[in-house]
């Protein structure tokens, strides 16, 4: 017979206030328009405070796949001498938009979005 105090319960997620998903979602949607610069501010700003942890790390990852962008960017510039530069950056742009999206809704519905295909630099 077990008694109340062998029973393990698993650890509870901590309570992400609304205000830091809100912040959280903006800061990935921003990141089509103004890339690199709000994620790092939201990054740079929080990433002592250890009561926005989630926070931080959202905009981590929302600032890992804006530098994987802006490196596909500068591939395509490079590119554009043969021509195919063009079309690649049509197909990025069309990319990040979408992911950029699709990391707002899911950070705003169930709080974590983790990038497919993002080089994991700040850490």
């Amino acid at each position: 017979m077990s008694t109340p105090s062998d029973q393990v319960t698993p650890p509870s997620e901590p309570v992400v206030s609304s205000n830091d998903r809100n912040l959280a979602m903006l800061t990935h949607l921003s990141g089509f328009v103004l890339y690199l610069i709000v994620p790092l501010i939201v990054w740079l700003m929080h990433k002592d405070r250890p009561d926005k942890a989630y926070l931080t790390g959202e905009a981590k990852e929302a600032l890992n796949f804006q530098i994987t962008m802006v490196l596909a960017w500068i591939v395509c510039w490079i590119l554009q001498v043969i021509l195919i530069g063009f079309l690649l950056m049509g197909v990025l742009w069309f990319v990040n938009l979408i992911f950029c999206i699709i990391a707002a809704v899911k950070v705003s519905s169930d709080g974590h979005y983790r990038y497919p295909f993002a080089l994991r630099l700040v850490n």
